[in-house]
């Protein structure tokens, strides 16, 4: 019997990494639904099932907001890194102080410090003078985790696309702070293996890590970041939608190790 083929959920405005997705995956035969995640979930709730989108499994690549709201009707497991995993790494690969903390604890900071939410854009990722300039109790429950760390300048950036503790795919996304796309650069790819030899097993099986090297020469690990919602630049785009896949597919399929890490 023939499978059904697989489904490729995407928001109606797509960025170019996602244009460059979805024609991979359109190259290899997976159907693709555009549309808002309101009427993705009516059309699912319908059907009562991920069925509704032409059967076979479902898959999303989209940002924090639309997954929220599609995810769970199509039965789409989301995977992301826990939320204190940058904040548990050893110093020697993080270059730098890293706390995951209530953000009301963070109000009582009194030096600059960045904070930014471990999954998500809730809370944006900036350099704060201190905890005063952070978003209120009034826009903000005062028990939402956030990481802070100190401020630390990349001079270069690369994002690796991992799949089973090993990198699949990377490209260099980030120069002084300014968006510069690039290939793979030999030692950030060095950096990466030693960041999963040490932390991989804390990761789930499918995710982006993000690295890079400041004016000193020195390798730093950034932030783990979800796949499904992540750009995937001018990494290899067949590897990095085997990433995306995995990252975001049926719960049903979900291995032993994947359970832990379900957003």
């Amino acid at each position: 019997m023939t499978r059904p083929p697989r489904t490729l959920v995407l928001p109606p405005r797509l960025t170019s990494s996602a244009r460059t997705l979805r024609a991979t995956a359109l190259r290899r035969g997976l159907r693709i639904v555009e549309a808002t995640a309101s009427a993705v979930a009516e059309s699912a709730s319908a059907s009562a099932s991920a069925s509704a989108l032409e059967g076979g499994a479902v898959h999303l690549h989209a940002g924090p907001s639309f997954a929220d709201v599609v995810a769970p009707t199509l039965g789409i497991a989301l995977l992301e890194a826990p939320a204190d995993w940058l904040a548990l790494l050893p110093r020697a690969l993080t270059r730098r102080d890293v706390r995951a903390m209530p953000i009301g604890d963070a109000y009582r900071l009194r030096r600059p410090a960045f904070v930014k939410s471990p999954n998500d854009k809730s809370i944006s990722a900036l350099v704060y003078a201190d905890g005063s300039r952070l978003p209120g109790p009034d826009a903000v429950d005062p028990a939402t985790v956030v990481l802070v760390s100190d401020v630390m300048t990349f001079a270069v950036e690369y994002r690796l696309h991992v799949l089973d503790g090993a990198v699949r795919t990377a490209g260099q996304y980030a120069e002084a702070g300014r968006l510069r796309l690039g290939p793979p650069d030999g030692d950030a790819l060095a950096f990466g293996r030693d960041v999963l030899a040490a932390a991989g097993a804390s990761l789930p099986s499918a995710i982006v890590v993000d690295v890079g090297r400041d004016e000193e020469g020195r390798w730093a690990a950034i932030e783990a970041n979800a796949a499904w919602a992540s750009g995937c630049y001018l990494a290899d785009p067949e590897r990095a939608l085997d990433t995306v896949l995995r990252a975001a597919g049926p719960a049903a399929d979900l291995s032993p190790h994947d359970r832990a890490f379900v957003r």
